[in-house]
């Protein structure tokens, strides 16, 4: 595959100068407990509030949609063993929610091996689903899986059942 992190930059440089938003992006491969990502960050040093806060949006929406974007994109036409996950930075938003999903993960898979019972995890986008399966995929014992429709999709997490833990 070509260089990841000099596409990411190409095409996210691009977009942002699309939407009047001059700003240089820097590109990281890391591999954390949601798997292998190639990080492009947004240099925030020369936006507004007001620019850093409409890239972002409510909740992350608009950030997870520039991250939706380019997945898409940048992985167009190439078969799964090619594709390489993109994750868009801007601020510390997708440290910062990395951190909250990982007590999140953690709590639901103590309470789900404490109380024997099913942990349902609400309001996360279908790219932080992917992340908490990853991550939960690492705990013996548990076994996790989404549940509903969207826009009320929900992460459940719970006991292995005893056919696939033997």
């Amino acid at each position: 595959m070509e260089n990841p992190e000099k596409l990411g930059i190409e095409w996210l440089e691009s977009l942002l100068k699309h939407q009047g938003v001059g700003a240089p992006v820097a590109a990281t491969l890391t591999e954390d407990e949601f798997g292998a990502s190639c990080w492009l960050t947004i240099q925030d040093d020369g936006l507004s509030e007001e620019q850093v806060s409409a890239l972002i949006g409510d909740k992350g929406h608009s950030l997870d949609a520039l991250q939706y974007l380019a997945n898409t994109t940048l992985n167009l036409g190439r078969s799964p063993e090619e594709q390489q996950p993109y994750t868009i930075e801007l601020a510390g938003h997708r440290a910062k929610r990395k951190a909250e999903l990982v007590a999140l993960a953690t709590e639901a898979a103590e309470t789900a091996q404490s109380t024997g019972e099913e942990f349902e995890i609400r309001d996360l986008s279908s790219a932080e689903r992917r992340q908490v399966h990853h991550f939960l995929g690492t705990y013996d014992g548990l076994e996790t899986f989404s549940r509903g429709r969207e826009p009320d999709r929900r992460l459940v997490v719970r006991e292995a059942s005893a056919e696939e833990s033997s």
